[in-house]
């Protein structure tokens, strides 16, 4: 391809403060897209107004601005920074979407288009491109322990939507390599910087009897236990977040909140979780263990049981009150082990709360399991209280046609159109490290 064809993709992410013989100055931070390939440029606010005055000189008729000089007031203010850091984004944009200043050489020297490492050959093999710019990627981000570390979009097939939040959307994806089936959540950067099954056959039924709620409540348990034995707390336990397989096994989804490197007596105190499962001391700002995750078990059990979380009311601040003070009444319609072990889990002290001394071992050995088989249950030898009766991991049709109606939205795979241009404001993206999947960053020392 040539790149004098066309125009590239450019944004601001972020900018950095810098000094160089005790003179400060601000470095912004330009990445440029053409087609797959992405790099960054690193520019004073003296280079773009450098520009922005020869381009004027030889354009007078186009509609260039650039932010001003600011001649008094401090220069290194945050919204300062921030609101001159969108006008030069305007600038930079208004440029790559004419062709004439696209081309220009003074715009392809500032934006590096020239520069010979940063050309390539759409005949390329496209996995070796991405590998090797995910290659770069783990060179500056550490994206932490992983299955798959060169995991990509264009590894999956993207083939429905099948659930939808605050964040963004759940799609249902075949791997290319071996056609398995996952269940990928696709976010969008924008508004994360600006928030089905189990659910689904609960709300449906309201309430599970108590054999079937002791089968989803040991496999949840079994989950959290092993993500305790690695050091990590879940943190977010709710039944949106717990899926059914195929087969009817439980799968824990959502990974999102969880804290690594949580050992049995280390603690933690980020306020995060979802308010009907929050714990008395995650709403009182204390410091946590992974005590929270036995708590969230106790809430979803009681749900499970009797159709609303334990100490559910509409108003949040209320509940909040409730989760703290109310005590939890015995209620009809439950065995006396299974009241046994909410009362465990629920207890609003962490440190007498089912779980402190031993873990997932106490819960293991409550009486309400007595008549289940962890043995069994880790083989997957117990069958399943509910079949979903589907077809294969492919079979959507456990889930609501509100989502596998939608159209599966398109950016979520690379382009094989090479020509395609678009221009976008975004946040810094050291807010996005530690994602397994992040566009190309470089330190400026390099």
């Amino acid at each position: 391809m040539d790149l004098k064809e066309s125009c590239p993709s450019v944004s601001i992410p972020s900018s950095d403060e810098h000094r160089v013989k005790k003179k400060r100055f601000t470095v912004y931070k330009v990445l440029v897209s053409v087609g797959t390939n992405e790099w960054f440029v690193f520019r004073r606010y003296a280079e773009f107004d450098k520009l922005y005055h020869t381009l004027r000189k030889q354009f007078p008729t186009m509609n260039l601005r650039i932010p001003a000089k600011r001649i008094f007031g401090d220069n290194f203010d945050p919204d300062f920074i921030k609101q001159r850091r969108a006008g030069l984004n305007e600038f930079i944009q208004n440029l790559v979407q004419q062709l004439e200043l696209c081309n220009h050489p003074d715009v392809r020297t500032f934006l590096q288009m020239d520069n010979p490492k940063h050309q390539f050959d759409p005949s390329e093999d496209e996995d070796e491109r991405n590998s090797e710019k995910l290659n770069s990627i783990s060179q500056n981000i550490n994206l932490g322990p992983s299955g798959n570390p060169h995991a990509k979009p264009t590894d999956f097939d993207f083939l429905k939507v099948i659930g939808k939040g605050s964040f963004g959307k759940v799609l249902l994806a075949k791997r290319k390599l071996d056609g398995k089936f996952y269940a990928v959540k696709v976010l969008q950067k924008k508004i994360v910087l600006n928030r089905k099954e189990l659910f689904f056959h609960l709300q449906k039924e309201r309430s599970f009897p108590e054999h079937r709620a002791r089968f989803y409540a040991a496999e949840i348990a079994s989950a959290l236990g092993y993500l305790h034995s690695i050091k990590i707390v879940y943190r977010d336990l709710k039944p949106e977040n717990i899926l059914l397989d195929s087969l009817g096994h439980v799968v824990l989804t959502d990974f999102g909140l969880c804290k690594e490197g949580i050992a049995i007596s280390d603690t933690t105190a980020t306020f995060c979780g979802t308010p009907e499962y929050l714990a008395p001391e995650v709403i009182r700002k204390q410091p946590y263990d992974n005590t929270v995750d036995w708590w969230c078990l106790g809430a979803v059990l009681y749900e499970m049981l009797y159709g609303l979380p334990p100490f559910y009311c509409r108003d949040v601040a209320e509940m909040y009150e409730n989760i703290l003070h109310k005590p939890l009444h015995l209620r009809p319609g439950i065995s006396l082990t299974a009241w046994s072990i909410l009362e465990e889990l629920l207890e609003k002290d962490r440190q007498n709360r089912l779980g402190a001394k031993e873990d997932f071992l106490e819960i293991q050995r409550h009486p309400f399991f007595e008549s289940l088989s962890w043995t069994d249950l880790l083989q997957k030898k117990i069958p399943p209280p509910f079949n979903p009766n589907v077809s294969g991991p492919d079979d959507i049709r456990n889930f609501d046609t509100a989502f596998t109606e939608e159209m599966v939205p398109y950016s979520v795979c690379i382009s094989s159109d090479y020509n395609i241009v678009n221009a976008s404001v975004l946040e810094a993206d050291d807010a996005f490290i530690g994602f397994s999947y992040a566009p190309p960053s470089e330190d400026l020392f390099h």
